[in-house]
C-alpha cells in the first residue's frame, strides 16, 4: 500500500512541535513574508531553523510557504531567502508564482518544490508541465472530483496533495478579490480579512432600502462554504493517488491541530493496518471531528460539482462541543501532579477530559490544583483557573506526557470566530 503523508498547519513554534507530538509526518509554516496567511503569528527566521532541526531530529519534514501572487517589490530579497531556507534545510518551498518558481530555482537549486493550489493546477498537462520545470510534488486545485485527481495521477507520475479538512474558501482556489475591495487587504497575498463569512444584503438602487436575502433573524451568508470534512474517504482519497493528506488551519488554535490531527492520524493508521478497523472506527472518527470547532462539514468538490447544501446560508458560526483548557507542559510521576498552562477557565468540580497524544482519552474531575508564585513555586492552593496562560500544578489520575490537552464538555454556536 502507498505511504500517506499527513500534513499539518504550523501557525507558530508551538503548534508546529503539538502537530508532531500528535502525529504530523510533517508541517507547514510560513515565515514573515511570502506566504498566504498574513495574519497568523508565522515564523521569525530563527525560530524557523529552530522548527526544522527540531522536525529532523525526530524524523519529521517541514515545507514551507513561498505562494502568494508576487508583485514586483516582493522580489527584494527574496533570492536570499530562499538561500537561508536552503542552509536550513527546510524540505521543501511551496509556490504559486511562475517568477518566484525562477527565482528559487536559482537561488536555492537542490530544494524540493511543491507547487502550491493557488496554481489552480486542474488537469494532467499543467502537471506535467510543472513536473518539466523540476516540481516535485502539486497540491491541486479544491476544485477537482475524485475521478479527475485519479486521472493525475496516473498521468503524470507526480506526488499529489489535497486538502482533506478545514476552511474552504468560495472562490477558486482561494483567489478571490472581495477582501481587497472590501477593506484593502489582499487576499492573494496573504491578507484576506474573509469578507465571505459576513452577512450580506441586497440595495434598492432608487431608495437605498436594504432588502435582506435571509434566512434567518440576522441576515444571509451567501458566500459562506462549510467546512471540509474527508475522515468518511481516506479509502478513497487513497485510491485516487493522494499521497500528501493536508490539514487547512495555520491560524487555528494548537488545540484544533492536535486534536484534528489525531484523530485523522488514527484514521489513516487504521486503513493501512486493516481497511475493516478503519470502518469499523469511522463513528468514533467523526463523534471526535464534531467535538472541534467548526461550521457544517462538507465532502467539497471530491464526488462532483457542491450542492447547494455545501454553503451555510445560516449564518457564520462554529459548532463546538469542547472548551480547550489547558496544555501539558511537564509530569511528576512519583507525585502524579501535572504542570500545565491554561488556556481557558476551569474550577474544582469540573469534569474534564484528558487528550494524550499517546493512548487512549481519560476523563476526570477537577480536586486538587496550585498556582505557581513569581518564584516559580507551587505553594498555593486555588480552585479557580481563570487567567489565561496561568501556570498550574494539577493533580491527575493517570500519567500525562508533555502537548497533552484538557478539554471540558460544552456546547455553543460560536458567531463570526474570525
Amino acid at each position: 500500500m502507498k505511504t500517506i503523508e499527513l500534513l499539518s498547519p504550523a501557525g507558530d513554534l508551538e503548534r508546529l512541535k503539538v502537530a508532531f507530538a500528535y502525529g504530523a509526518d510533517a508541517v507547514y509554516m510560513a515565515g514573515k513574508t511570502l506566504g498566504m496567511r498574513a495574519k497568523a503569528r508565522n515564523f521569525e527566521l530563527d525560530e524557523m531553523e529552530e522548527g526544522i532541526k527540531y522536525a529532523h531530529s525526530i524524523g519529521k519534514k517541514v515545507y514551507v510557504t513561498a505562494n502568494i501572487i508576487a508583485r514586483n517589490e516582493d522580489f527584494e530579497g527574496m533570492a536570499e531567502y530562499f538561500k537561508y531556507l536552503a542552509k536550513i534545510k527546510a524540505d521543501a518551498l511551496i509556490i504559486s508564482d511562475l517568477g518566484v518558481f525562477d527565482c528559487a530555482k536559482k537561488a536555492a537549486p537542490e530544494m524540493e518544490i511543491h507547487i502550491s493550489t493557488q496554481a489552480n493546477s486542474t488537469n494532467f498537462a499543467s502537471v506535467n508541465f510543472w513536473k518539466w520545470l523540476g516540481a516535485s510534488r502539486v497540491i491541486l486545485a479544491r476544485e477537482l472530483s475524485l475521478a479527475e485527481i485519479k486521472v493525475i495521477s496516473e498521468k503524470t507520475g507526480v506526488e499529489v496533495e489535497t486538502f482533506i479538512h478545514g476552511a474552504m474558501c468560495m472562490s477558486y482556489s482561494g483567489r478571490c478579490l472581495i477582501s481587497n475591495y472590501m477593506n484593502g487587504r489582499d487576499a492573494n497575498r496573504g491578507g484576506c480579512s474573509q469578507p465571505c463569512r459576513w452577512s450580506y444584503a441586497l440595495v434598492e438602487d432608487k431608495s437605498g432600502e436594504l432588502l435582506p436575502v435571509y434566512e434567518d433573524e440576522i441576515g444571509t451568508y451567501i458566500f459562506n462554504s462549510k467546512d471540509l470534512c474527508m475522515i468518511e474517504h481516506i479509502p478513497t482519497l487513497a485510491n485516487a493517488g493522494v499521497s500528501s493528506f493536508k490539514i487547512e488551519g495555520r491560524m487555528k488554535t494548537a488545540y484544533y491541530v492536535g486534536a484534528v490531527t489525531r484523530t485523522y492520524r488514527r484514521a489513516i493508521d487504521d486503513f493501512q493496518k486493516d481497511p475493516e478497523l478503519y470502518e469499523a472506527n469511522i463513528p468514533s472518527y467523526t463523534a471526535e471531528l464534531k467535538k472541534i470547532s467548526h461550521r457544517e462539514y462538507t465532502t467539497g468538490f471530491y464526488f462532483g460539482q457542491i450542492k447547494p447544501d455545501d454553503h451555510n446560508y445560516m449564518g457564520d458560526s462554529h459548532a463546538k462541543m469542547q472548551d480547550f483548557l489547558a496544555i501539558v507542559e511537564d509530569y511528576d510521576s512519583d507525585t502524579g501532579f501535572a504542570f500545565i498552562e491554561q488556556r481557558n477557565k476551569f474550577v474544582q468540580g469540573d469534569k474534564v477530559e484528558v487528550i494524550r497524544t499517546n493512548g487512549d482519552c481519560f476523563t476526570q474531575q477537577i480536586k486538587l490544583m496550585y498556582e505557581m508564585d513569581k518564584h516559580g513555586n507551587y505553594e498555593n492552593e486555588i480552585s479557580s483557573a481563570p487567567h489565561p496562560m496561568q501556570k498550574i500544578k494539577l493533580k491527575v489520575d493517570h500519567p500525562v506526557g508533555q502537548y497533552d490537552m484538557l478539554r471540558k464538555k460544552t456546547y455553543l454556536h460560536e458567531t463570526n470566530p474570525r
